[in-house]
């Protein structure tokens, strides 16, 4: 039944709080990843998954609602499957991580490399949690 809920992407493992949001964005770090910017920053404890996740598909780039719409579902897919290894090493840490994920491409793509860039950002996430960590 647990590993069931891992694969989930509930309500509360969105990043919504304006406050936190903004704070995320001044004081957070970042990294480009293909047409994507990822800002992520180090969380308090209370948060209640290891990690909290904002997409962000802004209109100046992709038009069309039908497409940012297409690609949040692409990345929430993506991250709804991909996540449980960040969240293992999140919770073997006993730490806790905002992240946001800005799409800066023009143009719609395709779900097998949305994935791939999303495998890199996880990667890269636990990787840049390990160095902050010491």
């Amino acid at each position: 039944m647990k590993m069931e809920q891992r694969f989930r992407f509930g309500k509360n493992e969105r990043l919504s709080n304006r406050v936190v949001i903004a704070e995320l964005f001044s004081k957070g770090k970042s990294f480009y990843e293909g047409p994507c910017k990822v800002y992520w920053a180090n969380a308090n404890n209370n948060l209640p998954h290891p990690a909290q996740l904002l997409i962000s598909i802004p209109r100046k780039n992709l038009k069309r609602a039908v497409d940012r719409n297409l690609m949040k579902r692409r990345f929430r897919e993506a991250w709804r499957k991909n996540k449980p290894e960040l969240y293992a090493h999140l919770e073997m840490q006993k730490r806790k991580l905002l992240i946001a994920i800005v799409f800066h491409g023009f143009h719609p793509i395709d779900y097998s490399a949305l994935e791939a860039i999303i495998i890199v950002i996880l990667r890269r996430l636990k990787q840049g949690n390990e160095k902050s960590a010491g």
